[in-house]
Parts: structure tokens; C-alpha cells; sequence
């Protein structure tokens, strides 16, 4: 996949409300569902639903290594 094409895709998803899955570190996976708030040229910020005040941060070479799915 070519990082352009990703960041791309990320910037038209912006606004939506999608399900994350994050392989985390020691191989424990974690499921949210959050709202793509801002994107930048190497990151982009994912504000969770179920709690407003937490946002966090992935680069979309998360998303090339499969560290993080985006499920509709």
C-alpha cells in the first residue's frame, strides 16, 4: 500500500464515527470506537467515543504494518 493512498483514505473518513482495532504492545489488542478528528502529514488524532475527553494519536504507518485496523 502507498502512504499517500492511506492518508488519503484517513482524510475522507475525517468526521465519521468508525471502529478501531490496535495491536498493541506484548500482542494485546485493543477495540474502540472513535471519530477521526484532525489529520496531518505524518499523524492523525482519533477522539473515543465513549470517553469525549480522551484523543489519541497514530501515524499511518500503523495503519501499513497492520498495527491498527479501521473496521466500518
Amino acid at each position: 500500500m502507498n502512504i499517500d493512498k492511506i492518508r488519503e483514505d484517513v482524510k475522507l473518513k475525517e468526521g465519521e464515527i468508525l471502529h478501531f482495532k490496535f495491536n498493541g504492545s506484548r500482542n494485546q489488542i485493543v477495540e474502540f470506537d472513535g471519530e477521526i478528528i484532525e489529520t496531518y502529514p505524518a499523524i492523525f488524532l482519533v477522539k473515543l467515543v465513549d470517553d469525549a475527553n480522551h484523543i489519541k494519536s497514530f501515524s499511518y504507518s500503523d495503519l501499513v504494518t497492520s498495527s491498527l485496523e479501521i473496521i466500518k
